[in-house]
């Protein structure tokens, strides 16, 4: 009888173990505000850049992608993320800052996940990389 009991208290044990890691897993990251871009695709963002993104609500999106301003939409599902840029204005920067305005415009629409982590909100593709690494701004 002891034996039995031990086994059905580590099964339940277990299984409820299961169940915590499920609800972390798709517990929504609180995106809405302004964020500094500090990484693009691995590599950082060159120093005083501007690029920068906003989560406002009902869905919209905008911010700096280092040269210009851009605008868009996101949806979010839980840590299920996508970034959907619609425009951008078109002046003419320094070389660098437009390279890097490239790099940025590539990266959003490859981002499916989101996780915060260290005080970082790291945007993920879908293997599980980060192509953009963001810091809140206050």
């Amino acid at each position: 009888m002891f034996k039995n009991t031990l086994l059905c208290g580590a099964l339940v044990l277990g299984l409820s173990a299961c169940q915590t890691a499920n609800t972390t897993q798709t517990e929504t990251i609180a995106l809405e505000g302004s964020w500094q871009v500090e990484q693009i695709q691995g590599r950082p963002t060159i120093d005083n850049s501007p690029a920068q993104i906003t989560f406002a609500a009902e869905g919209q999106l905008h911010g700096n992608n280092s040269c210009n301003n851009f605008f868009g939409q996101y949806s979010q599902q839980g840590q299920e993320l996508k970034l959907m840029p619609a425009g951008s204005t078109m002046k003419a920067c320094i070389e660098a800052l437009m390279q890097q305005e490239q790099q940025f415009m590539q990266a959003m629409p490859l981002v499916t996940k989101a996780q915060f982590t260290q005080g970082k909100l790291s945007l993920l593709d879908s293997n599980n990389q980060a192509v953009l690494v963001l810091t809140q701004l206050k």
